[in-house]
């Protein structure tokens, strides 16, 4: 079991970008992949992006393809979401979330078993 805590969330004009991380603070040497999902108010929470523990893969939806780059740091145990370009539509609470399933990247909710408690993103038009 890890225990996530998101950072760097904030309020950012549109064509601005922020830096958000995911620390985990209990280390482990379970390998297992990080994503990221975010939340809008009256909406469903939805899928982000995706990162395998080396970091030799990742996925994107189609919406942020281009302007979110998914990372880690394994040294630190941390993963990172550098959001460019960023637009009043990307306005959400932010999530990051850990598969503990070896050799699994998924891009289901259901599939990840730790979550974080979020960070508030706003993008102002």
């Amino acid at each position: 079991q890890a225990q996530l805590v998101e950072s760097g969330g904030g309020l950012v004009q549109a064509g601005g970008s922020l830096r958000l991380s995911c620390a985990a603070s209990i280390r482990t040497f379970s390998s297992y992949s990080m994503g990221w999902f975010r939340q809008a108010p009256g909406k469903e929470r939805e899928f982000v992006a995706a990162i395998s523990w080396s970091g030799a893969n990742t996925y994107y939806v189609d919406s942020v393809k281009g302007r979110f780059t998914i990372s880690r740091d394994n040294a630190k145990n941390t993963a990172y979401l550098q959001m460019n370009s960023l637009k009043p539509e990307d306005t959400a609470v932010y999530y990051c979330a850990a598969d503990f399933v070896y050799g699994r990247l998924s891009l289901k909710l259901g599939d990840f078993g730790s979550w974080g408690q979020g960070t508030q993103v706003t993008v102002s038009s």
